[in-house]
């Protein structure tokens, strides 16, 4: 070693040992830093992304992503806590204030449209700076497959989201955060995200075939993108995914 390295035990629980190769995963190694560095610099270095960090224990300690690590220091990182409860411990994560809201990636576009379709607000973006910056500025989680993006210092919450088939994804997210009961189906437009509201059959006629009007009597329209909806034959088949959705949750 030169004279201003370290080596430092790392050991991460749960899912974060997604993130590490083989040999590294479900177990305490050694890790040399050529220097001293911040605790999140360095895990982050090692492939981990900090949304994805609820606790930090440094020597048996609570410690935030600020601290400067020692030669010698014995540090266990940790996901977010499903049945344990740790609300006396000092934690890393921020909290979601109130209704969550996402930014996804676009490469997860499909998962974004299964996501307004059980009630939920997600933007989708294209660029990672615009990513970043609606994260930061609208208190928004990001979902992505894309390690570096969770890795920028603007994103606070966010998953890596394991699954790559979009009805997965969505139990997936679902599960993690927690949302089995704050699904409100149906009441999001799939394609721009607006909230939808109710419309009277009388007012939807230049917007729906005469046969729709004869046999529904209940539409609703989107504000944002003036498309009208109705409970058609892809009904069912969207309902049967929500209540798979939920029966897993």
């Amino acid at each position: 070693m030169s004279l201003n390295s370290i080596e430092v035990l790392f050991r991460f629980y749960a899912q974060l040992n997604d993130f590490l190769p083989v040999p590294h995963r479900g177990r305490r190694f050694n890790h040399a830093l050529a220097a001293r560095s911040s605790v999140k610099d360095a895990f982050e270095a090692l492939g981990v992304p900090h949304p994805e960090v609820d606790l930090i224990l440094i020597n048996g300690a609570a410690e935030a992503f600020s601290y400067r690590l020692q030669h010698g220091d014995d540090v266990a990182l940790y996901p977010a806590f499903r049945t344990i409860d740790i609300s006396g411990v000092r934690r890393v994560a921020t909290d979601v204030c109130g209704a969550i809201r996402f930014v996804v990636d676009v490469h997860l576009s499909k998962l974004a449209a299964l996501l307004r379709l059980c009630g939920f607000d997600a933007l989708v973006l294209q660029q990672d700076e615009d990513i970043a910056d609606a994260a930061a500025r609208e208190g928004r989680v990001v979902l992505t497959r894309d390690v570096a993006l969770l890795k920028r210092g603007a994103v606070q919450r966010g998953r890596w989201v394991r699954n790559t088939d979009p009805e997965q994804q969505l139990v997936e997210v679902v599960d993690w955060f927690a949302l089995v009961h704050d699904m409100h189906p149906f009441s999001r437009c799939l394609r721009c995200n607006t909230p939808l509201v109710s419309a009277a059959a009388e007012t939807v006629g230049e917007h729906v075939p005469a046969r729709i009007r004869a046999d529904f009597r209940e539409f609703w329209r989107c504000p944002g993108c003036a498309r009208t909806f109705w409970r058609g034959s892809h009904y069912e088949r969207l309902s049967s995914l929500i209540e798979r959705v939920r029966h897993h949750g």
